[in-house]
């Protein structure tokens, strides 16, 4: 028996890949065409049904892939919200020595990639409102940190796995289980014993939805904890749930009546958007687990749009796509002024708006397979994320 998860090793190798680019690696070079320098772009071409942008992630994963290598590497900086038709990244190179990493590429930036575009849609929605990654139970473990990454990255307030604070620095956050009440068989006891082992600057959120009716089991959990109760949760199961808005109302209303209106509400369980705006009102935060971790789809695709002929770049791709290798422009004070020019004319253009000039957005990471700059932390990406949404609209739902 064994784990079935691909090394580090053979990640960085380029063992992780499908057969098809080991074989067009060896057919270049057996044909004498593996010094053919290209350009290859990614992009979205089209995004989910409702999406009127993304956010791009995945970036220091990939350039840590392609550190070392004879390549160089332009792109968005992580983080950075895009719109369809826009380039994400350019790789240049002799095709044949990064052929095989397409796969690798493309796999960290699409998942990635979506995974942060859901959290920071949900925290868009949310506004205000607490919203923490609760998603770690339907992902395969070796994934667990890329997982909490992406969606702290994309907006999240807080993640779960205790291995985020390993590897992105950041303090895991969680409430409690129902299996500890089930265990005690008694919720008083199992909210006392929280209370009495956990640290201190852990918050006392109090699960409310285990034996009884949930305005009952908040009103025994403010009691018993009083001012040392920061929140109750909400997990009520979709088959005693009915109406979640209606619950919540009756917990708020409850505790505001005994003199514990200091108490938040906490709901998790099965939140999505539509949840998310039906109830944003009138809770204090959500644990949102399945529609952030098993996201929509962000189709980046990796395409060749320019090839060097003759000492100088000439524009080809496949039919359907745009040739040419792209910059794009936008405008610091208007997040919806936006500009595609190509990479090779370092081209000038001004807002229509305010008249600003607008900034190149790509830009060099890796030149020879060396890295040029210092990569942000979880934090400085977040906040990045953070400001750019809240410029804009509040994103449609279906």
């Amino acid at each position: 028996m064994k784990l079935y998860v691909a090394s580090e090793e053979e990640i960085l190798s380029g063992k992780a890949t499908d057969v098809y680019f080991v074989r067009t690696e060896n057919i270049l070079r057996k044909k004498g065409l593996d010094s053919v320098k290209v350009r290859m772009e990614f992009h979205v071409y089209s995004l989910p049904e409702g999406y009127e942008w993304a956010i791009f992630t995945g970036l220091e994963e990939v350039l840590k892939v392609l550190e070392g290598k004879p390549v160089d590497v332009w792109a968005l900086p992580e983080g950075t919200l895009f719109k369809p038709f826009e380039p994400l990244m350019i790789i240049e190179g002799n095709y044949a020595d990064f052929a095989v990493f397409e796969t690798t590429i493309l796999g960290i930036l699409r998942h990635y990639t979506s995974i942060s575009t859901a959290t920071a849609r949900v925290k868009r929605l949310a506004r205000d409102r607490t919203v923490l990654f609760f998603g770690l139970r339907v992902l395969h473990p070796a994934i667990q940190p890329m997982a909490d990454r992406a969606a702290y990255i994309g907006g999240a307030d807080g993640v779960s796995g205790v291995l985020s604070e390993k590897y992105i620095n950041v303090k895991p956050k969680g409430t409690m289980p129902h299996a500890l009440i089930i265990v005690f068989g008694s919720q008083t006891e199992a909210w006392k014993a929280f209370d009495e082992v956990v640290e201190k600057e852990v918050p006392r959120i109090a699960l409310v939805d285990t034996f009884y009716d949930e305005r009952e089991e908040a009103l025994m959990a403010a009691k018993l904890l009083k001012e040392k109760l920061y929140a109750v949760r909400l997990d009520t199961p979709s088959s005693r749930r009915g109406d979640m808005l209606k619950i919540v109302k009756e917990v708020r209303w409850t505790l505001d009546i005994n003199g514990f209106s200091h108490v938040k509400i906490f709901v998790s369980g099965g939140i999505n958007e539509k949840s998310i705006v039906k109830l944003r009102d009138y809770v204090d935060g959500f644990g949102v687990g399945t529609s952030i971790a098993f996201p929509k789809s962000i189709d980046i695709s990796a395409d060749i749009v320019e090839v060097f002929i003759n000492d100088k770049w000439v524009p080809r791709a496949k039919r359907g796509k745009l040739p040419g290798a792209k910059q794009l422009y936008v405008c610091p004070n208007h997040i919806n002024e936006r500009v595609v020019g190509l990479l090779s004319r370092n081209e000038k253009h001004t807002c229509k708006l305010c008249y600003s000039q607008m900034k190149p957005m790509l830009v060099k990471y890796i030149e020879n397979g060396k890295i040029l700059r210092k990569l942000p932390s979880a934090d400085e990406i977040r906040n990045y994320v953070l400001n750019q949404i809240f410029k804009l609209p509040e994103p449609s739902i279906n």
